[in-house]
């Protein structure tokens, strides 16, 4: 199983960004998807998650209504829309999926939301 996240960056206050999560060695299609944030000294944070068809999601209530978790199960990728960034976003976003019993995490991409 690999996950391989990118499109985190250096975002002004109000901003946008869109991460990807591509992922490989199992049957993505049939996983339930999620991405999680932590800061230096924290736990990982659940922000969103999306169910196998993509027709149910799941969000963070210090998220909702600013971002969307989305999937295209045709290109074994997961995406996170991220509108009106606040500083506090400001976090490590990681990949997730639990396969087989354990839980599997990309190497993460950061997001920093500074002026």
């Amino acid at each position: 199983v690999k996950l391989v996240e990118s499109g985190g960056g250096l975002v002004q206050p109000g901003g946008s960004l869109r991460l990807s999560c591509r992922a490989s060695g199992f049957t993505f299609s049939s996983y339930y998807m999620s991405w999680y944030r932590q800061a230096p000294g924290k736990g990982r944070e659940l922000v969103a998650g999306i169910i196998r068809a993509g027709s149910s999601t799941n969000y963070a209530d210090s998220v909702k209504g600013r971002v969307t978790i989305s999937r295209d199960n045709a290109k074994n990728t997961v995406y996170l829309q991220m509108n009106s960034l606040k500083p506090d976003d400001t976090d490590v976003y990681y990949c997730h999926v639990p396969y087989s019993g354990r839980n599997y995490w990309g190497q993460g991409t950061q997001v920093t939301v500074s002026s």
